[in-house]
């Protein structure tokens, strides 16, 4: 097979940084990682350049602007991240021939589901942040059909800021944390959703469109903060809070379960539940550093 050149934009980010992990066991493809100093995506003419000039394969674009609540008071700035500069940039990739992978949100949905949601409803985003994924959504459909979307949830790795390095921090900390227990969904361990995007790379089975992702069950972030503190091994106590008493600059949706039935019939997936890739996690987190 002729090698193929993989570009990620965003790869300082969690799942960049799992990808750049993940990347050791394809030997057969060249990765280029584009951190956002070494590519901003709200600049197109860098973009273009690099594009002209690497000419990748694919591109998986994980670069986004990802302040969920900060994003309520600088609308214009996610908008242009988010919205505008994914539309560019998948014009970008049509023109170049490059297939575009893009990692979405279950933020563009209102939250008020009775069931896992799949790629067929309607979105309808409550916060900024979610409107300015759905911009993106749009913008890259519109520019590029053949772009690739694959939406996920409550995203965590061993790498950056998430809820599960920073429950372990407040843990270590606090005797007792209060944790929202309305609201429900399925973690997400970026590491897995790194090796959904190589495998279907890998496959040679390209099926543009919009894909939900996220690990297997069901679960509140109540549930989750206390199935870190069993395998933590903490002493601290977790009680459980109404959003409503937990007020945030942004809403979030009160249900975020994804129906992830599409991407594994196509890709023939089995994906792992989300206490397995949590334990998984907590392993690296915990590995000493070399």
């Amino acid at each position: 097979m002729p090698r193929i050149t993989i570009a990620v934009t965003g790869a300082d980010g969690q799942l960049g940084m799992e990808l750049r992990e993940r990347s050791r066991a394809y030997p057969s493809a060249d990765f280029i990682f584009l951190s956002r100093t070494d590519l901003p995506i709200d600049q197109p003419e860098k973009i273009l350049i690099f594009f002209q000039s690497a000419k990748p394969d694919f591109c998986i674009n994980c670069a986004a602007y990802t302040a969920v609540d900060r994003a309520e008071s600088e609308s214009d700035r996610a908008f242009l991240i988010n919205g505008e500069s994914v539309g560019r940039l998948a014009s970008i990739c049509a023109a170049q021939h490059t297939k575009l992978i893009h990692i979405s949100t279950d933020y563009v949905f209102d939250g008020n589901s009775a069931q896992p949601i799949n790629e067929e409803e309607d979105p309808s985003p409550i916060n900024v942040y979610g409107a300015s994924k759905l911009l993106g959504e749009l913008m890259a459909k519109k520019a590029n059909p053949e772009t690739l979307i694959i939406r996920t949830a409550w995203v965590y790795s061993s790498f950056g800021n998430n809820f599960v390095k920073t429950m372990i921090r407040l843990m270590g900390e606090k005797e007792s944390i209060n944790v929202v227990n309305d609201q429900i969904g399925s973690p997400t361990y970026a590491a897995d959703l790194g090796e959904v995007i190589l495998q279907i790379i890998d496959k040679g089975k390209f099926i543009p469109g919009i894909y939900h992702y996220s690990n297997e069950g069901r679960v509140s972030w109540y549930d989750f903060a206390l199935a870190i503190k069993e395998l933590i091994g903490s002493p601290c106590k977790i009680n459980p809070i109404a959003s409503s008493d937990y007020p945030t600059a942004a809403k979030r949706p009160n249900y975020s379960l994804l129906d992830k039935t599409k991407i594994k019939l196509i890709y023939s997936l089995s994906i792992p539940d989300w206490k397995n890739s949590l334990i998984k996690c907590l392993n690296v987190i915990r590995r000493p550093q070399a």
